[in-house]
């Protein structure tokens, strides 16, 4: 078996039921609990040195500690085993970034379990129930996901890892369950109207446009003999002569190429397709005054005169309107949504009854 399938076994099958933040995967076959005996997960073959290992048995070496709980909600009880086997893949997940603390981990994963453990509370207190067809049909979607023959295929992968097929079954419905109370709960009670979009649109534009793209040419007029009152009017006089002609039907690239001293005149003056911000500010103002085909009246700078066509634009119109409206609605309705998660969250909290016995030592 592969090192690489043994990790994406780990992040399919996890903690659903008592799920941490989105960011970490999940794992684990059903957790020792205080009165029951912890299984040892068989020993896992040495990593190559090059990356570190997934430890598929987590647990401390004194192994009479492995069930020590943490926190108990309601009658339901978190263990060491799983704020470790969580943090562990966590910790893999995240190698290439800067460590964090460890009991700022402890702190964060915690809390998150308990916040999920709630959930699957309050799922059975409504009397949700996820079909054995629904966790079906999600172990085999993830089954694919694996390119994976068949659901023996996984049972072999699985039993490997230390973990069960029902203990992975047991994982997706808690996961399905939390999903459906929070979506009966939260979701449905969130909605974002066109008014709100807009009043977000308009409040944010300048925001918003920073990033869409647009083509322009530009010819340079550089002032002759020095920065002398008499050098900047002929440069003036000479830029006024360009942009006539340019009206009258000249071609833009050939006079770029023939009397800009910018380093874009030998492409015609094509400054190619620009991000909104990547020019000078000044610059860029004049640019995007202008519609698309129009020339610009010729525009002194600190080194010159610039005359400028804008050959296309994005705008805040049309499909990047409809685009951007609905990007809105996507943030507006994730903020909704979390601070409505955030107070459902509270609610369940204030009627049940947690004891948190973490003091630190680990």
């Amino acid at each position: 078996m592969s090192r690489r399938l043994a990790v994406t076994t780990l992040l399919l099958f996890a903690l659903g039921g008592c799920a941490v933040p989105q960011w970490v995967p999940f794992l684990g076959e059903t957790p020792p609990t205080a009165t029951e005996p912890t299984a040892t997960a068989p020993a896992a073959a040495p990593p190559p040195a090059s990356s570190p290992a997934v430890p598929r048995n987590v647990a401390p070496a004194d192994q009479s500690v492995t069930d020590r709980v943490l926190a108990v909600v309601n009658n339901d009880a978190i263990t060491l085993f799983e704020l470790q086997e969580a943090i562990a893949i966590y910790r893999y997940e995240n190698r290439e970034r800067a460590p964090e603390t460890s009991d700022a981990l402890v702190q964060q994963f915690l809390t998150k379990m308990i916040d999920n453990r709630l959930q699957i509370q309050e799922a059975e207190r409504e009397k949700i129930v996820i079909d054995d067809a629904e966790v079906e049909e999600e172990l085999t979607d993830r089954i694919k996901r694996m390119n994976l023959k068949d659901k023996d295929a996984l049972e072999a992968l699985l039993k490997a890892q230390g973990l069960t097929l029902d203990a992975a079954k047991k994982r997706i419905r808690d996961e399905l369950r939390r999903t459906r109370i929070v979506g009966r709960k939260v979701r449905l009670r969130v909605s974002v109207t066109e008014a709100e979009v807009t009043q977000y649109l308009e409040a944010n534009r300048a925001k918003l446009e920073t990033g869409l793209a647009y083509h322009a040419r530009h010819i340079l007029v550089l002032p002759e003999g020095g920065m002398t009152d008499v050098g900047w009017e002929s440069a003036r006089i000479r830029a006024e002569m360009l942009r006539t002609q340019l009206l009258q039907g000249a071609d833009f690239a050939e006079l770029a190429r023939q009397h800009s001293r910018d380093a874009s005149a030998r492409d015609g003056g094509d400054l190619g397709t620009l991000k909104r911000g990547e020019l000078a500010q000044d610059i860029e103002t004049q640019i995007l005054a202008l519609s698309p085909g129009a020339i610009s009246v010729p525009y002194r700078s600190t080194i010159g005169y610039h005359i400028f066509r804008l050959e296309s634009k994005e705008t805040l119109e049309g499909e990047g309107l409809t685009r951007v409206k609905s990007q809105i609605r996507d943030i507006l309705f994730r903020e909704k949504f979390d601070a409505r998660l955030d107070t459902w969250l509270k609610e369940i909290k204030q009627r049940a009854i947690i004891d948190v016995r973490l003091d630190g030592q680990l």
